[in-house]
């Protein structure tokens, strides 16, 4: 049974309407900002919240990784503060071995911006996450031990555009994987209310004693069907080191509270479709770095 066989399979157990097809080749998770790798310093709006249904790919040297489906749910609780959770299933598919299929590394983290954007000075945030070792790592299915990841993120918004970036540092003792940084750089354009299109390079670092330092040109964007849901998309490939064929896509809601008029609704601000919380691949991505 081949990879597409198996994850046809998994689909129709889990009674899918629609499969969203991704690989994650390493047994880590990916990074944030969907639906790019790099992340931004922008929380979710106090007391708003964003749930997105997606999968991510990774291909690598003949190995297939698919999460299908993952999840993932952001909350405002404070101002400038986001907690962050995502949770996956995936399918690990190897070139030589057999194919497995279960629940991923769920990631935890939260979001804090303490400088806010205002005239020409950018906005800054933290986001420190920690991936639990809730998969199977006997199975190929993530990566066995509690790992952290440490980024600084910063943003500048101008007119239609909009663009992120920053890096940050890796803990990952688990065996074969080892202790990096990494980097990302993000540039977006809103062309109208429902289109807005980017592009990224992006640096996961050398995440393993085997791995190279691939470096990641990823474009993509965002449509917008109504105020509070949208379609996430991404595609892209390494242009050095190792070869990585990569793809993000997912359904992104949002709903929360409208301070402007006291009441409950799907209030939406534009800045909330600026991020790419993609959950870091190994070069992670489906639950995310």
């Amino acid at each position: 049974m081949n990879a597409f066989d198996f994850v046809g399979r998994a689909a129709s157990m889990l009674n899918l309407r629609f499969l969203l097809i991704f690989i994650v080749c390493s047994a880590q998770a990916a990074f944030c900002g969907p639906p790019f790798f790099t992340d931004d310093p922008e929380p979710v709006p106090f007391r708003h919240y964003e749930f997105y249904l997606f999968s991510t790919l990774d291909r690598a040297s003949g190995d297939y990784g698919v999460a299908v489906p993952a999840f993932e749910f952001n909350m405002g609780v404070a101002p400038n503060l986001q907690l962050h959770v995502v949770a996956p299933l995936q399918l690990s598919a190897p070139s030589e071995g057999p194919n497995t299929y279960g629940v991923g590394d769920v990631e935890v983290g939260a979001k804090y911006r303490f400088v806010n954007e205002k005239g020409v000075r950018p906005q800054l945030g933290i986001f420190p996450m920690l991936e639990l070792p809730s998969g199977d790592a006997q199975r190929g299915l993530r990566n066995g031990r509690l790992w952290a990841k440490l980024p600084l993120w910063v943003q500048k918004s101008w007119g239609s555009w909009t663009s992120y970036g920053g890096g940050g540092y890796v803990i990952n003792h688990a065996p074969g994987m080892r202790d990096h940084s990494f980097f990302g750089w993000q540039v977006q354009r809103e062309l109208n209310k429902k289109v807005t299109l980017g592009a990224e390079w992006f640096n996961p670092g050398r995440e393993s004693l085997t791995s190279g330092n691939p470096q990641i040109v990823n474009l993509g964007g965002f449509y917008n069907f109504k105020q509070n849901f949208s379609l996430l998309f991404t595609a892209g490939h390494s242009v050095h080191s190792d070869s990585h064929m990569v793809a993000y896509l997912g359904l992104y809601w949002t709903w929360g509270h409208d301070r402007n008029s006291g009441q409950d609704g799907a209030k939406l601000d534009s800045a909330m479709f600026s991020t790419g919380s993609q959950a870091i691949p190994s070069i992670s991505r489906a639950a995310p770095i």
